[in-house]
């Protein structure tokens, strides 16, 4: 389900109720977390976090024009998912995380390649979201997405 919204705000505000709240804990979990130099955006009809122009010039690989994607958040049909490339690029992230949900969580990790899904608001481990998002600056992000992805498409 993309959004037309143009803001944050804006598509927080166009959700229903029981996913609203859940999308504001997840913002501001993320916003107190995320490290410095990343930028809040809409994007691909969700809410995301990118590494701006200003300190990544080349953009991204599939369209230099946008920003370098690095995290979203977004309320679809049947979950409320987490995307976050880090975990995608980075295997040690990736084993971190899978090994602290477990501690945090009875549920079975519902995941993708970089999308963590949850169907149930409740579900959502905040904090640990809180956590994932701090490990990665904008500066390791593009250095990992330099090597992983952009390199490879020579």
């Amino acid at each position: 389900m993309q959004s037309k919204a143009t803001t944050v705000d804006q598509y927080i505000d166009e959700l229903p109720e029981d996913r609203k709240k859940a999308i504001a804990e997840l913002r501001k979990v993320i916003k107190k977390n995320i490290p410095k130099g990343f930028q809040e955006t809409m994007g691909y009809g969700m809410a995301g976090y990118v590494v701006p122009h200003s300190k990544y010039p080349a953009g991204y690989h599939c369209n230099p024009k946008l920003p370098l994607p690095f995290m979203g958040f977004a309320s679809q049909k049947n979950f409320i998912a987490v995307y976050h490339m880090g975990i995608y690029a980075d295997p040690k992230l990736l084993k971190w995380f899978t090994e602290a949900y477990a501690k945090v969580s009875h549920k079975k990790l519902d995941m993708g390649k970089s999308c963590l899904r949850y169907k149930k608001p409740e579900d959502i481990p905040y904090k640990l979201i809180g956590e994932l998002v701090s490990k990665m600056t904008p500066d390791a992000w593009i250095e990992m997405y330099e090597s992983k992805f952009k390199d490879q498409r020579k």
